[in-house]
């Protein structure tokens, strides 16, 4: 399903930090232990990032495009390839992963089309949501969703899913003392062909939020920051933010400092010139 025989698993682990010898997982096993550790990991190494679609580059979704882009080159990736190459390591390792379209909640009332995609991963029974691609207000861990209704603390973080008409169920995380919803899935099954039409329209058309604007955002166990456009955002557990712009001679040292992202020299130059066109 997710050509996890196409991933160099080993390039894989040692790019989020679980190669041989790092000492931070024993022997990769389809069970909880392991899914907790990658997922972790991943979402600790791997920068939400949709600059690609700024600067006009085709976004690929086959898995030795994805690792070429996010492994080897160290690059991030927005949802379709961080829950892609996500599924394709757990597929490899063993796991029982399908995909799901989820209705992006984050804009108040706004009815949103379903264009983010999310993971449903099986372990002995139980399905648990996987989601590597939702920045920096996504979960860092996997949710349960065996326990609709119940606090899922992640760290300083709180999670919860709750159960609506149809079998559709939402991810809410709570800011302060208020719970905001992020986003919702049906219990439809996504296959990876579903996720290049959604890449299509997310990448190019005109309405799409990744289109014409600096997306680059980070989850943490502190802080969660993003940066869109030019205002960079920091997100506390206490639901406090702090919001400043970045002018155009900062954006490499923000990108660097902020999200650990490095660009190749000529798209950093490219980057810069249409983030300083913009003024």
């Amino acid at each position: 399903m997710w050509s996890g025989d196409e991933l160099d698993l080993g390039a894989y682990l040692a790019r989020i930090g679980l190669g041989e010898g790092s000492g931070a997982v024993g022997e990769l096993r389809p069970d909880l232990p392991t899914l907790y550790a990658v997922h972790r990991a991943h979402t600790a190494a791997i920068t939400f990032e949709s600059l690609d679609v700024l600067l006009g580059r085709p976004v690929a979704l086959d898995v030795p495009s994805i690792e070429e882009k996010l492994v080897h080159g160290r690059r991030g990736g927005y949802c379709y390839e961080q829950n892609s190459l996500l599924a394709a390591a757990l597929e490899r390792i063993g796991f029982e992963v399908t995909g799901r379209g989820a209705r992006n909640r984050t804009r108040g009332d706004a009815l949103l089309a379903v264009t983010h995609a999310v993971l449903v991963v099986t372990v002995d029974g139980e399905e648990w949501l996987c989601d590597a691609g939702f920045g920096h207000q996504g979960p860092c861990e996997p949710v349960s969703l065996a326990r609709p209704g119940a606090d899922v603390e992640q760290g300083k973080w709180t999670y919860r899913i709750r159960e609506e008409a149809d079998g559709v169920l939402a991810l809410s995380m709570l800011r302060g003392e208020t719970w905001r919803d992020l986003y919702a899935f049906s219990p439809q099954r996504y296959h990876p062909v579903d996720y290049v039409v959604l890449n299509h329209y997310s990448s190019g058309h005109p309405r799409s939020s990744f289109v014409g604007r600096v997306v680059v955002q980070r989850p943490g166990d502190d802080v969660r920051r993003a940066l869109v456009g030019r205002e960079l955002t920091t997100l506390h557990p206490d639901g406090s933010t702090e919001r400043r712009l970045v002018e155009p001679d900062d954006l490499l040292t923000v990108l660097d400092r902020e999200f650990g992202l490095r660009l190749p020299d000529r798209d950093a130059a490219e980057l810069v010139g249409m983030y300083r066109a913009g003024d």
